[in-house]
């Protein structure tokens, strides 16, 4: 069977202008593909996607559903990091180039032998499967084209594909890998399927409704969406659930360009081009928060809230809100773009009339009132929460609450910026009640899950960006551990591999160690199937029997530990 190569170009010395935003690709060398198959680039993920508390950093490049397709190197340079963990990007590879860029490849499934074997020494040396390495300029050198790893799906509970990037060396902010150049075959228009009001100030209304309204607009012959006209007064705003899809692909996309008009004049303008890492938590201020919470549907706001710094918007007046007087007439255009410049516009027109509101945006008063610009802390029943300077982006009342053994801290429909401290008081329970304690949190399915947890003589805390509902729960129950492709006492002589399936139900597994004869093994953890494996390539047996040891041990410290003899010719 062929192998299809995913191979990245970096064309130095050269620029040029391409499709999309001409003025920014000016700045950047062009950027191609080879492909030796000549089959269509497709992407399910693009740069500057909507994700869960970020925007999505590359491209997500599709790889037909398979692991261990070829990927080659982006341009001549040398590696100067490589990381390997179960979560996040799983196993990458980050290569600076002389033009001064840096390119990113993710979610391997292994590397090329000569840097399997350098990272495998290290593995081995630290004795652990995640590890991150900085190798000099000298190290590990590689040339243009060359085979540097295979595709995976490492990382997580991630299906196959390869997520590449492009950074800034300097600064380390990524960049829109298509203002290389990149093609992709994109003739479809954006798709807004949502759009919705915000009234923003004091006796400000749309509709007579003091509330967030969903706007009802139907579909011309043109193909652009004409929203029902709406009567509105005072400080308002507008937001829209859009996606794009390249051809080829199902996949709900990210918008390039979303813009606004007002009576002809751009007033406000988002664009992926580039960010830092440091900004990418303002998405939780980008989109609307609680419709997300509530709802599981993104909104990207079509203006800037006032704690919102982040450098993907363009172009703004008065930061996208607009103010509607009594008698005059407005029309608002949203125009959401794809980087081929594709475009669906939705068309608004408004009445000012100051009238009566009928539903009030009615907010519930507690006795705990957030003043985020200041320290916060609260106790109620044994339980104090902590919210440190700006760790909310606004003053709100908590919703703060202690029923029996239910931890409420307020709804997660508010977005953090920093985490703060939940403490339980603890001195009630044994000292070994408390070796098995552990503070969970409680999703809306009523699932609990395990928050990393630090044990003091009489309080227990943790530091979390959640909310919602906590509780202490118990585990005294050790992890699973099984032999999974072998037997005790079975010879192994033609096997490749040497397996092991580990899981835990309570508060999840903390940490492995694996030994043949006595020394620390290399075993990958697959998180997904909780399987571990060792290449028994890795070692050289001058015996023919073998003592197996895997320990395995939970987030409170419930340890499992077996043991299994094996043999295996010289």
């Amino acid at each position: 069977m062929k192998k299809f190569t995913l191979i990245l170009i970096l064309l130095y010395n050269s620029i040029v202008f391409c499709q999309g935003d001409a003025t920014l690709n000016s700045e950047y060398p062009v950027n191609y593909f080879n492909n030796p198959l000549n089959i269509p680039l497709i992407l399910s993920g693009t740069f500057g996607e909507l994700r869960t508390n970020h925007f999505h950093a590359g491209l997500d490049l599709k790889t037909q559903q398979k692991e261990g397709l070829e990927v080659a190197a982006a341009a001549e340079g040398y590696i100067s990091r490589i990381k390997i963990s179960l979560w996040g990007y799983g196993k990458a590879i980050y290569i600076t180039h002389p033009n001064g860029y840096t390119t990113v490849y993710a979610h391997l499934k292994k590397f090329n032998k000569r840097i399997e074997a350098y990272i495998k020494k290290r593995q081995y040396k630290k004795e652990s499967f995640e590890i991150q390495i900085f190798p000099s300029s000298s190290t590990l050198p590689v040339a243009k084209n060359e085979i540097i790893a295979y595709s995976g799906s490492t990382g997580g509970f991630v299906g196959p594909h390869l997520h590449f990037e492009i950074r800034d060396t300097k600064t380390e902010k990524p960049i829109n890998p298509m203002l290389f150049g990149i093609q992709i075959n994109d003739s479809k228009r954006p798709r807004i399927n949502t759009l919705m009001g915000y009234s923003l100030g004091e006796n400000s209304h749309i509709n007579g409704i003091e509330k967030p309204i969903q706007l009802i607009f139907r579909k011309l012959n043109n193909g652009e969406l004409l929203a029902n006209k709406i009567k509105a007064f005072g400080k308002i705003g507008f937001g829209v659930n859009a996606y794009d899809q390249l051809d080829g692909a199902y996949n709900k996309n990210g918008l390039y360009s979303l813009e606004m008009l007002v009576n002809g004049k751009k007033t406000f303008q988002f664009k992926a081009t580039s960010f830092s890492f440091s900004e990418s938590k303002f998405i939780n201020l980008f989109i609307d928060y609680e419709r997300l919470a509530n709802l599981n549907q993104r909104i990207q706001k079509c203006f800037i809230e006032p704690e919102n710094s982040l450098s993907l918007y363009t172009k703004s007046i008065n930061n996208g809100f607009l103010t509607i007087e009594d008698g005059l007439s407005y029309t608002v255009e949203i125009i959401a773009k794809d980087f081929k410049g594709n475009k669906q516009k939705i068309t608004i027109p408004i009445l000012g009339k100051k009238d009566s509101i009928l539903v009030r945006n009615v907010k519930k008063i507690t006795p705990f009132k957030i003043k985020h610009k200041q320290f916060n802390k609260f106790h109620k029943n044994g339980i104090t929460v902590a919210f440190p300077k700006n760790t909310f982006y606004q003053d709100f009342y908590l919703d703060f609450n202690v029923d029996n053994s239910i931890v409420k801290v307020h709804s997660p429909t508010v977005p953090l910026n920093k985490r703060y401290t939940l403490t339980f008081n603890v001195s009630k329970y044994t000292d070994n009640e408390k070796k098995q304690l552990y503070i969970a949190s409680i999703n809306k399915k009523g699932k609990t899950n395990y928050e990393p947890t630090v044990k003091k003589d009489s309080t227990f805390y943790t530091s979390t960006k959640k909310l919602g509902k906590f509780t202490l729960k118990r585990d005294s129950i050790k992890p699973n551990v099984n032999l999974h492709n072998f037997k005790n006492e079975q010879w192994l002589t033609h096997f490749k591999t040497l397996k092991v399936k580990i899981s835990d139900k309570e508060s999840g597994i903390k940490s492995y160690r694996g030994e043949i004869d006595g020394k620390w093994i290399l075993m990958e953890y697959n998180v997904k199937n909780g399987i571990l494996t060792y290449n028994f390539s890795d070692k050289t047996f001058t015996t023919a029997k073998h003592t197996l040891n895997i320990e395995v041990t939970d987030n409170v410290g419930n340890t499992k530990i077996i043991k299994a003899n094996f043999f295996r010719k010289k």
